[in-house]
């Protein structure tokens, strides 16, 4: 008779529940399996909320994400990973701000969530605030020493603080834990750059080019440094190469532009200005004014 009751509250809903519930409260056993599958319906239900909002935000629907798993969180609001993955997808909406909530509450929920540290420091560096995120990289590291990504965010944290010695080291880690990454090359090349190691940023920017051929950002980089050691034909070789690659890359035009001024190419460094100035370098147009009229 019990289980009769309980299947028409599925049926006709929550007032049927509360006949039901008064009537396995006779049997203290009965109402304790009752309530356990209930609450196992419910955590079901969540966990299907959350898969959906995992496909939405793969087809970069964020908005219905963040639907889907605010949803799964109102029915189960201790759902860390659905906490973390909201946050992802508001990132994706370019709202840092609530992403960093998110993680913050995922974290309190499961404070030993890597991936929760990681990417409330990426937030967090999007934010401007690079120390918040060297706190929540180091977190994500102590977790996972052997977290590549949060050595090269950190590291990348700590150049814009000018500590390029520390960007320097956690960049070295990284590649010590994934030699394979292109990228990492080139910021520990960027770090050495601005500590006029240009030589040894040449390196760098070499492997990174030998990992990726098409990695316009280590052309760029190494015409700089090329520059900075007065080879001219050689950074705007690199221009070149970083231009072919990626056709808006406006440092690259600019950069180029100066580098053909300097060796007097004065009507092509003019034009590079003028292609910079059109991808969004303003200061381009005040080199056209001082010396291409």
């Amino acid at each position: 008779m019990t289980f009769i009751i309980l299947n028409s509250y599925w049926l006709d809903g929550r007032k049927n529940l509360l006949l039901s519930i008064i009537q396995l409260m006779r049997s203290p056993l009965l109402f304790l399996v009752t309530i356990l599958i209930i609450k196992n319906c419910y955590s079901q239900t969540a966990q299907e909320y959350y898969k959906r909002g995992i496909v939405k935000d793969s087809l970069k629907n964020y908005i219905g994400a963040v639907d889907d798993f605010t949803t799964a969180i109102e029915i189960d609001p201790y759902f860390a990973k659905a906490f973390v993955k909201r946050g992802n997808s508001k990132g994706n909406l370019n709202d840092p701000r609530g992403a960093i909530a998110d993680y913050t509450k995922a974290i309190q929920l499961n404070p030993n969530d890597t991936i929760a540290y990681f990417n409330r420091g990426n937030s967090k560096d999007r934010l401007h605030d690079p120390r918040g995120a060297i706190s929540d990289f180091s977190k994500a590291i102590e977790l996972d020493p052997n977290n590549f990504e949060a050595y090269n965010n950190r590291g990348i944290s700590k150049d814009f603080l000018h500590d390029y010695r520390g960007a320097i080291s956690d960049f070295t880690k990284a590649i010590e834990l994934n030699p394979n990454d292109a990228e990492v090359y080139t910021n520990r090349g960027i770090s050495k750059d601005n500590l006029k190691d240009y030589r040894g940023a040449i390196e760098d920017y070499n492997l990174a080019i030998k990992k990726d051929p098409n990695d316009s950002h280590a052309y760029t980089s190494r015409g700089n440094a090329k520059d900075n050691l007065n080879d001219l034909s050689g950074a705007i070789v690199d221009y070149s190469k970083a231009i072919e690659i990626n056709p808006y890359d406006a440092i690259a035009y600019y950069n180029r532009g100066f580098a053909r001024l300097n060796l007097g190419e004065k009507d092509s460094g003019c034009l590079d200005f003028s292609k910079a100035g059109e991808l969004g370098i303003g200061e381009a147009y005040d080199m056209i004014r001082n010396y291409c009229n």
